[in-house]
């Protein structure tokens, strides 16, 4: 969709709380991107003397450049002389410096080669012969972004610092990385597949090794990590439309049935063929001198002879025979009523992506059709009942050559999957006959403006991420980045009669389609199941018959192993002296705080901070009250209500209207924060949020106090539309904890030791799952009157005028006087507390130590939380390097590369007092508690290093010290209570630990951490969890669910 959507979605993504649903939606349905922040418009003085094209400088030839007014930037185009790699250079006065290389890189086959070649080249390289250099680099470096990405038909390597030697020494290890890789036959072994035993290192006390432990399985990093996307639902209905609409295009990410067949020859040549200059594409961008960038990398570059580039772009299947229709199976989400298990969805194919005008205006079309409660679609299908949820594919994909627009359903009768494609046949023709308004319109271009002016931290991450798809697939990046020229094109040709209904009649009224339907299997998981032990064997066989006999090949299996478990034991100390690195002293020992002021307005505290926001007015607002314990777990429901039912005077649909027209989004969200000097105290209540350009500010105001205060809850359609949004809540709520276990897992583990931590569940949590699965489950017309009565006594007490209200307001300078009278006037409106039912003492329920969620997923994940100090004790900081200490040192090596866990390490949250740790998409979780059970022991009798200690303090700073977003500023005081003198005190604190620190920190806190703390593990149940050893098995099916009731 190119920068203009990267911005637009920045707004929305930047903001805290809760945004606008309606606007999150709109940007979502575009398939947008976030960006980052905007500077003062960068002229190309780096380039000044060089900047005609044809000029040759260091290897490269400039081909053309481009102001970008509007964006504050200059493009560069070059070409690299001897190669032909191409090179695109982003000048901006934008200390956050960007760089990504790119390979064009399309799938062969559906064995997951590009992903695994993406994990094996970042395991040691030429020049950096240690093994896996780019985690080593992790506490090596100030940046605040480092990472890889598969896509569907190329692979990217970004990172971004605002540090210039950070930024040379990540640029060498990365250029050295993808274009010479060691690509060793044990990387191939970790990170791709293996056959081994389950648990080859597990023994000592407590952990005698079983059957189980010595049973031959498949192993290997990217193919956990895919059994784990695999049990994502969503992911699998996206992946599986994909396959039928580009059968060309094979899955790049991998898939474990065929991951297997991938050789490690196979491997090797795939790089060969596809990391060359010729096939890359680089990106840079920020302040830094392009000059010294294109130095340093044609010394990388000058080596390799230009060959023919892969610019092969996989197209669709060809829709104008249609109607197509495909079916699948799927597997059954217990959380979801069993008679609504069905996806399906209506695909057609739109314009060349290169046409940017087209493009932009298609995208428009998606979003009036498809945003918000009021859109078209939603009220003839999702509000009709025909569906819970949009499909994962619905809206506009331009990532590719030709683009997508889709519409679909989740949580679909089976009865009912003819009739969704009917209805969006009808809906359209009505559309397409009575016409867009031209008011929604413009609410779209304001949202453009406002994204325009707002200014974020990551910009130039956002730019690469959009112009990176297109660039791979003929779009051209200075046509994606022409802004102004894009709108005026589009407002001039909106003002042609009926633009963009003809649109419609172009590419949707027609039956050209694609109809994708998966259908719910309740042996679905048994026969994955089924297909990897069959595979599994055939393996095994292959080796027995190579081997000459059983024994033989288990011999053979288990010294393979050995031999790379030696070799991860090896490179665990491994000496890293070939590696760049910053040093501690690159550290400012203190960091100049934000200037803001505090006033009084009666009995509300008011934060300013006075900026440069580019006419914009960000607001915030936090209400503590005495919240009674009951309705806690509602707010969430409530904050999502306030959005879809209206008021007695104005429909859901004029209100999001009015939201785009008026405002960037405002939000609601429940707030919860633990006191800095005590982490056993605990304020909770409401947070508000929004902002809008300075003269809308009054609007926004009058819009935030309607929808919290004058929602309607007694209104005809209110029990059926909250039963929509329980439904649709409840749709899809087991792919978000696959997608993220490990943070569900910690959040549940940790609501044993806190209050935060139990109000955190509560709201956010497993908890909060099941009470939504369980309210769609029985969502009866006395159980929601009930629901009902709660919502409006939270309505009762959430913005209300008393002591317990603050606001923070973040504007610039000429505006703030205009600022002060608008919120006098906001906050003499706000009505005074009523009196109410007397909060409950909030008495901690019973919490299990180890509890394991028996969810129906191929792989684990793990949460591990005990008891420490809070903010402002001295021992919290050295308890912060602890985490990075034993994440970098420890546990990624014992969980990631020898357990074979996509990820694991350890954490440690300053202000709750809470210390953790984690794995993520884990097929051997027994093995990781075994690692976390000694992990403190192992810290507190390590001689650390003073480069080790270094290295951690380095890795704190990255998020410490990282760019901030303009509204952002100010919020940790504002929101947590942490003064800059706490900041200040604390970052002195982290600079001075020793190593004699960390040891007394792991002694004293983190030793036999089992037994202090509290378990959570989400997976299928194992052998050894047992009932009759500690273990609570908590079930989420809707049977367990409607029990539970």
């Amino acid at each position: 969709m190119g920068i203009l959507c990267a911005l637009w979605r920045s707004a929305c993504l930047e903001s805290r709380g809760r945004p606008s649903l309606t606007v999150c939606r709109q940007r979502a349905r575009l398939g947008l991107k976030p960006a980052g922040s905007r500077r003062p418009y960068a002229t190309a003085t780096t380039l000044d003397h060089h900047s005609s094209p044809g000029t040759q400088l260091h290897g490269f030839t400039l081909r053309r450049t481009k102001r970008v007014p509007e964006l504050e930037l200059t493009a560069y185009h070059l070409q690299h002389d001897k190669t032909g790699a191409d090179y695109l250079h982003v000048a901006r006065d934008d200390k956050n410096n960007v760089f990504s290389i790119g390979f064009k890189t399309n799938p062969p086959d559906g064995t997951g080669v590009p992903h695994i070649l993406e994990h094996t080249t970042l395991c040691g390289s030429k020049r950096y012969p240690v093994r896996d250099p780019f985690f080593k680099m992790l506490p090596r470096s100030l940046s605040n972004f480092m990472n890889a990405f598969t896509s569907s038909d190329h692979t990217s390597y970004p990172f971004a610092t605002t540090n210039q030697q950070d930024f040379s020494n990540l640029l060498s290890v990365y250029l050295d990385a993808t274009l010479n890789p060691l690509l060793r036959a044990n990387d191939f072994a970790q990170e791709g597949w293996r056959i081994g035993p389950a648990n080859p290192t597990l023994e000592g006390k407590d952990y005698a090794r079983s059957d189980e432990d010595s049973r031959l399985v498949f192993k290997g990093v990217v193919y956990n990590e895919m059994k784990g996307q695999m049990s994502d639902a969503s992911y699998l209905f996206h992946i599986q439309f994909q396959k039928h609409l580009f059968p060309s295009l094979n899955n790049s990410g991998g898939d474990p049935q065929k991951m297997t067949d991938l050789t490690y020859d196979q491997l090797v040549n795939f790089h060969h063929q596809h990391y060359h200059p010729s096939n890359a594409k680089i990106f840079t961008y920020g302040d830094m001198p392009l000059p010294k960038h294109l130095q340093e990398i044609d010394t990388r570059l000058e080596h390799f002879d230009r060959i023919a580039k892969d610019d092969d772009i996989k197209l669709p299947i060809t829709l104008a025979d249609g109607p197509h229709e495909v079916t699948v199976e799927g597997p059954v989400d217990p959380l979801v009523d069993p008679f609504m298990q069905h996806k399906t969805s209506i695909s057609w194919l739109t314009s060349d992506t290169s046409d940017i005008q087209e493009t932009f205006a298609l995208g428009v079309v998606s979003t009036l059709l498809l945003d918000g409660y009021g859109s078209p679609f939603y009220r003839n299908l999702i509000e009709a009942g025909l569906g819970q949820e949009w499909s994962p594919n619905t809206g506009l994909d331009t990532s590719g050559k030709v683009g997508v627009f889709s519409v679909g359903l989740m949580g679909v009768k089976e009865e009912n999957v003819k009739r969704v494609k009917e209805v969006i046949r009808t809906t359209t023709k009505a559309i397409n006959q009575d016409g867009f308004e031209k008011s929604k319109v413009d609410g779209i271009l304001h949202q453009l403006e406002l994204a325009l002016k707002h200014k974020v931290a990551h910009f130039g991450m956002g730019v690469m991420q959009r112009l990176q798809p297109g660039w791979f697939n003929g779009v051209d990046p200075f046509d994606a980045l022409a802004w102004n020229q894009t709108i005026s094109s589009f407002k001039e040709r909106f003002l042609q009669d009926r633009y963009l209904e003809g649109l419609l009649e172009k590419y949707f009224l027609n039956d050209n389609t694609l109809t994708f339907t998966m259908t719910p299997s309740q042996t679905y998981a048994e026969k994955l199941s089924n297909e990897e032990s069959s595979r599994l064997s055939e393996k095994i066989q292959a080796v027995v018959k190579r081997a000459g006999g059983e024994e033989a090949a288990r011999k053979e299996l288990e010294q393979k192993e050995q031999e790379l478990l030696e070799v991860q034991a090896r490179a665990s100390d491994e000496p890293l002296d070939c590696l760049p690195t910053l040093q501690v002293s690159d550290i400012p020992r203190r960091k100049d705080a934000n200037q803001i002021r505090d006033a009084d307005f009666d009995r509300v505290k008011v934060q300013w901070r006075e900026a440069a926001t580019n006419g914009l007015t960000y607001f915030r607002a936090v209400n503590v009250i005495d919240l009674p314990v009951d309705l806690r777990m509602y707010i969430p429901i409530f904050t999502d209500a306030i959005m879809r039912l209206g008021t007695r005077t104005m429909t859901t649909e004029q209100i999001e209207d009015l939201i785009k027209l008026k405002t960037g989004g405002v939000g609601a969200s429940y707030y919860a924060s633990t006191s800095p000097n005590d982490s056993h105290i605990c304020s909770e209540g409401f947070a508000f949020s929004g902002y809008a350009l300075d003269h809308n500010v009054p609007q926004m105001y009058k819009i935030l106090r309607m929808l919290v205060l004058e929602t309607d809850f007694d209104s005809p359609q209110a029990k059926g539309r909250i039963q929509e949004l329980l439904q649709a809540a409840a749709n899809g709520a087991l792919d978000g904890v696959a997608e993220s276990g490990h943070s569900y897992a910690r959040r549940f583990a940790e609501a044993g030791l806190t209050a935060q931590g139990r109000y955190s569940e509560q709201t956010g949590g497993l908890t909060q799952v099941k009470l939504i699965a369980r309210l769609a489950a029985g969502a009866t017309s006395g159980q929601l009157h009930g629901v009902i009565e709660k919502l409006k006594a939270i309505q009762s007490i959430a913005l209300t005028s008393q002591q317990g209200l603050r606001v923070a307001i973040t504007c610039s300078p000429d505006s703030a006087h205009r600022n002060e009278a608008e919120l006098r006037k906001f906050l003499e409106t706000l009505p005074f507390p009523q009196p109410s039912r007397r909060a409950q003492a909030s008495q901690p329920a019973e919490h299990a130590r180890k509890t394991l969620f028996n969810l129906p997923y191929q792989v684990h994940y793990t949460g591990l939380a005990i008891p420490t100090v809070g903010y402002t004790d001295p021992a919290g900081a050295p308890l912060q390097i602890l985490a990075q200490l034993l994440t970098h040192k420890h546990l990624h090596h014992e969980i990631r590369e020898k357990g074979g866990a996509y990820g694991g390490g350890a954490y440690s949250r300053g202000l709750s007092g809470t210390f953790g740790f984690y794995s993520y998409r884990d097929p051997n979780p027994r093995n990781t508690l075994k690692v976390l059970q000694s992990a403190g022991q192992w810290a507190r009798d390590r001689e650390w290093p003073s480069r080790d200690i270094e290295e951690a303090k380095l890795s704190v700073f990255q998020s410490v010290d990282a760019p901030q977003s303009v509204n952002e500023e100010g919020m940790l005081r504002f929101l947590s209570g942490i003064s800059d003198d706490m900041r200040q005190r604390r970052r002195e604190q982290l600079l001075d630990v020793t190593a004699e620190d960390v040891q007394r920190a792991a002694n004293d806190y983190v030793t036999n951490p089992v037994e202090r703390g509290y378990l959570a593990v989400l997976g299928p149940k194992q052998g050894w969890l047992k009932e009759a050893d500690g273990w609570n098995i908590s079930e989420l099916g809707t049977e367990a669910l409607t029990a539970d009731a």
